[in-house]
């Protein structure tokens, strides 16, 4: 460390002191902790060197000019004969438990401003997954070692579900790492499961087997839940949606949905997704589809008959988000524009839908191949 710049500091002396390329600070040889800083810019200012609870403090008192050296010398022996007293040493403030934290002060920073459909899915992976393995823990006694375990367990059997999980817990912690409970978030180096970067979707075929097979659960009693797919295939619309979609929100040739994933929206109906919702009963419920033990709340989530029907159709690989894929995709090989789908899929960007506009090539390919085939007849004089 470079030697303080010392010497009699006189106002003269002072005045005489000229700003260089960098800030420097020249002390009295006759007050210890008195000095003078100059700044590049060329201004001064008086600076003390206090002592403070057993650590030395460095005070400004202003520029040169509004206070004479007698003046300064006057407080800092003023303050040297009163010094400040220790700091009383600080209890460290106890880790809360991941469960009181989400409860807390997460729940009103965050959880409160979300939409309801989002606080929905949300409380969802909170009962589900995060409360029951992480909720009796102290934010700092969670570990990247556990939650790999947990994230690795859950991504057995639902890989796209695991991924969702493990984003709120980041965003719980990241929340704790801003609030000083812990200083690093231990879930941020955790890869998400790779997820299939193709759209699938049903062919023809395959719709017609998916048909044929929810008519034969119709006739036994499960009409429902068979109504809830093929309604979903119609309209394009997201699960939760379709499972909390209320009678006011049915209108003639719409639904007006109140709450979708990017806010209220209409979603134009045909006659197919008409019929469907013509014949559901009305039992006095504020829900479409209510739930089969409680008519004041909608359907739950679980959606069971799906799994039997995609194994009879031979569509196991097929996601029940797929229908909205194959809505889309059979809508742009149709001919409909992808401004057009968008709207009908209640993307907030174009740039969403465009990942099947890739799905009409093979109507392209196989109108090009006609073309070919075509002016190939007539170069060669074929057909005159």
């Amino acid at each position: 460390m470079a030697a303080r710049e010392r010497m009699k500091l006189t106002d003269a002396a002072v005045a005489r002191l000229r700003p260089r390329e960098r800030e420097y600070t020249v002390w009295d040889n006759r007050v210890a902790g008195l000095g003078v800083r100059v700044r590049p810019s060329g201004g001064r200012s008086w600076v003390l060197l206090l002592d403070a609870g057993g650590r030395t403090k460095r005070v400004s008192l202003g520029p040169v000019g509004a206070r004479s050296l007698e003046e300064v010398r006057r407080e800092y022996h003023a303050r040297r004969a009163a010094p400040e007293p220790a700091r009383k040493t600080r209890l460290p403030r106890p880790v809360p438990l991941f469960r009181d934290f989400v409860a807390g002060p997460w729940k009103e920073a965050h959880f409160d401003g979300y939409r309801a459909s989002t606080k929905k899915n949300i409380g969802y992976q909170l009962s589900g997954q995060l409360l029951p393995v992480f909720g009796a823990k102290p934010l700092d006694r969670i570990g990247e070692a556990a939650i790999r375990r947990w994230f690795e367990r859950c991504s057995r059997t639902a890989p796209g579900n695991a991924n969702h999980h493990l984003a709120c817990l980041r965003q719980v912690l990241n929340f704790a790492v801003a609030c000083g409970h812990i200083e690093t978030n231990p879930a941020a180096g955790i890869a998400l499961n790779r997820r299939p970067k193709l759209t699938r979707f049903l062919s023809r075929e395959e719709l017609a087997r998916l048909h044929a097979a929810l008519d034969r659960h119709a006739r036994e009693g499960r009409s429902q839940q068979a109504d809830i797919i093929r309604l979903l295939l119609l309209t394009g619309c997201r699960r939760g949606e379709i499972m909390g979609l209320r009678w006011t929100e049915v209108h003639d040739d719409m639904l007006a949905l109140a709450d979708s994933k990017t806010g209220p929206r209409t979603v134009p109906l045909g006659s197919g997704a008409r019929a469907i919702l013509d014949r559901q009963p009305r039992r006095g419920s504020d829900f479409v589809f209510p739930s089969p033990l409680d008519a004041s709340r909608p359907r739950g989530r679980d959606l069971s008959l799906w799994h039997r029907v995609r194994r009879e159709a031979g569509i196991e690989d097929c996601r029940l988000h797929d229908l909205r894929h194959t809505m889309a995709s059979h809508a742009v090989m149709n001919g409909v524009p992808v401004p057009v789908v968008s709207r009908l899929l209640g993307h907030s960007s174009v740039r969403m839908t465009l990942r099947y506009a890739h799905l009409a090539d093979r109507d392209i390919e196989a109108a090009a191949e006609r073309v070919g085939d075509a002016m190939a007849k007539a170069m060669s004089g074929a057909g005159t």
